[in-house]
């Protein structure tokens, strides 16, 4: 273990008697001093735990095999264990006592929002009952029994189909071949996903929960490597196509990875690739999908020489897969701690390629790109963007680095190994003052693993002052108000060889925008036509919003549009196109029926009759 950012390391083995062969390390998310080892299965069950960083370890002897743990996001001494035997297991307030709750079912998930339940400490879980079917359930961590268990979904659900994520719960239900989805809001009542009629999903994906707004990658019944984009209502139940024939792929784990990636530090900017007549695309949206457009290529190549690139038929194609390796960069990134700037990998031409590739850069949020390397590059932000690294990324052993305070315009060189290093990825933390790198690998395939550190501290000069600032302007090309909001950021000024350290905050200054059009997407049921006007798809009728309403009660009735959902602006065409609540509409009744309590229509004279009147509405 190091302390020290990497500059000194003591191993452990020695000094706290660990004998035994470890297979997990775990750090708790709320108290990061503690620490807790795993011990191989295989050789014994043990737990080891710290609560210095490591510095001594109290070991607690298990009497079954844990396979994971999952630490509760706010309690620190609460954590789940699944076992290899398939049990939940709760470790309750106090880990010395050694004190495991042993609760049979199958997969836990913490909720990700706290405060939504009625208690803090509930889990949510799948589990098979005695007939076989399988049920979400949830139940108080430390009251787990049978009998203590709610089922907020009565039905028996899909196995592993159950996501907790964020203000929003999934589940799926298959029923004569055909997968049925349900989504659960702020813990209510679950409510049938409402896909376009037309739709015959065969899978879904949820991409993302964030700003009370699903995303939702579906694969239609004709599709094989492509998903469509579908975004939701703030309840997650009414679904309207964003984009189509997105590309999706398989990562090393057989896990489905959707070509979609969200731009960090600014909200509603997304980028897809899209299959359009068997060539792939990279397209742009600065609303959340209402809009696409593709990139625009560069002016000029790394030479300076003019790129001849004229869209629709020429622009530029990036790879947006995230690395499945937390210790490289992915073929794209950006942070929150830099908005506006992203580095990815990528072409010029007419589609995707996967051979003559480059790395580029934009400054603006994706509105214009410069190519920063001819082949493919690992990029690390540093002291919260204003210094980038890159590191070549090969299957030989290399020994520089290239460092840029500019953006990527200039690069400095730099050696940090004597000896040629096979890199195997590197720990960056954008924010911390000190600006350590620590690079891992090894000199040869037989070799150790080499710990490099390289600290970055004396090639910045000093801290910055308020002349190393500018300002910036977010915009969709030229257009200052992006999801009604006009932006101004403060960044440091390229080529400003100055460091922010740990208390630099960002300045942003934004004011509400007008309501326009470009704020407003289709609501659920309508299309947007080339005049830009939304109207009813062909398979549905406005007034069936109505249908299930009752005289007296109220009801949304649409017209047609819906505010992009974290959209801010006000006034304009806000309130043209509102819903409004109207009263529900009168309605004829049908299907009466008339019956007698004896079932005859005859009866005798001088005997009473009862008739049975029925109306179905």
């Amino acid at each position: 273990r190091s302390t020290d950012y990497g500059t000194t390391y003591e191993k452990l083995n020695d000094k706290v008697g660990l004998k035994t062969v470890l297979s997990y390390l775990y750090v708790s998310p709320t108290n990061k001093r503690k620490i807790m080892l795993l011990s191989d299965p295989e050789i014994e069950s043990s737990i080891l735990i710290s609560s210095d960083e490591g510095a001594t370890y109290q070991k607690y002897r298990l009497n079954f095999y844990i396979q994971s743990l999952l630490f509760h996001p706010k309690q620190e001494e609460w954590i789940l264990a699944y076992s290899l035997d398939q049990k939940l297991l709760s470790l309750v307030t106090d880990v010395g006592a050694n004190h495991w709750l042993v609760v049979l079912c199958s997969r836990p998930i913490w909720m990700s929002v706290t405060g939504l339940d009625k208690e803090p400490d509930f889990v949510h879980m799948e589990a098979q009952t005695a007939d076989g079917h399988t049920h979400y359930l949830t139940c108080r961590i430390q009251e787990c029994s049978e009998t203590k268990r709610s089922r907020p979904f009565s039905r028996s659900i899909d196995i592993s189909s159950l996501v907790v994520q964020d203000e929003y719960i999934f589940i799926q239900v298959t029923a004569g071949g055909r997968a049925n989805y349900y989504v659960s809001y702020r813990r209510e009542p679950f409510a049938q996903i409402k896909l376009p009629k037309y739709s015959l999903p065969k899978d879904m994906h949820i991409i993302s929960t964030d700003e009370n707004q699903v995303f939702a990658a579906v694969q239609e019944w004709n599709q094989n490597d492509t998903y469509n984009l579908y975004i939701s209502d703030t309840r997650g139940v009414y679904f309207t196509l964003a984009l189509e024939n997105v590309k999706s792929s398989r990562g090393l784990e057989g896990n489905i990875i959707i070509d979609l990636y969200e731009v960090a530090g600014i909200k509603g900017i997304f980028l897809a690739n899209r299959k359009i007549d068997d060539q792939i695309k990279t397209f742009i949206t600065y609303n959340k999908g209402r809009d696409w457009r593709l990139l625009q290529a560069p002016d000029t190549d790394l030479r300076g020489n003019p790129v001849v690139c004229q869209l629709p038929f020429c622009s530029l194609h990036l790879h947006l897969q995230l690395s499945e390796n937390p210790y490289t960069s992915g073929s794209i990134s950006s942070k929150e701690t830099a908005p506006g700037l992203l580095v990815a990998t990528g072409n010029i031409g007419s589609e995707l390629s996967y051979t003559d590739v480059g790395v580029f850069i934009s400054s603006d949020g994706g509105n214009s790109w410069r190519q920063i390397f001819e082949e493919e590059y690992n990029v690390w932000f540093l002291d919260w963007g204003g210094a980038l690294v890159a590191m070549k990324h090969t299957s030989v052993p290399i020994r520089h680095m290239w460092v840029s305070f500019d953006e990527g315009r200039s690069w400095n060189k730099y050696s940090f190994t004597s000896t040629p290093l096979f890199v195997d990825g590197s720990l960056v933390d954008p924010g911390i003052e000190t600006q350590i790198m620590t690079v891992f690998g090894h000199f040869s395939l037989r070799s150790e693993w080499q710990l490099v550190k390289v600290d970055y501290k004396s090639i910045f000069s000093r801290r910055c002052n308020k002349d190393d600032y500018q300002t910036w302007h977010l915009h969709n090309q030229g257009e200052p108000c992006v999801m009604g909001e006009r932006k101004i950021y403060k960044k440091r000024k390229p080529g400003a060889q100055c460091s922010l350290g740990r208390d630099y905050s960002q300045t942003v200054v934004s004011e509400p925008c007008v309501c326009g059009q470009g704020d407003f997407e289709c609501d659920y049921g309508y299309e947007r036509h080339s005049n830009n006007q939304c109207v009813p798809a062909f398979w549905f009728s406005p007034s069936s919003l109505s249908k299930d309403c009752s005289i007296g009660q109220s009801y949304w009735n649409s017209t047609g549009y819906r505010r992009i959902v974290s959209n801010n602006c006000t006034d304009g065409l806000r309130e043209k196109y509102m819903a409004k609540m109207e009263k529900c509409p009168g309605k004829a009744p049908r299907g009466l029926h008339i019956l007698t309590t004896d079932g005859k229509l005859v009866t005798e004279q001088g005997h009473n009759a009862t008739f049975i009147i029925l109306v179905e509405e």
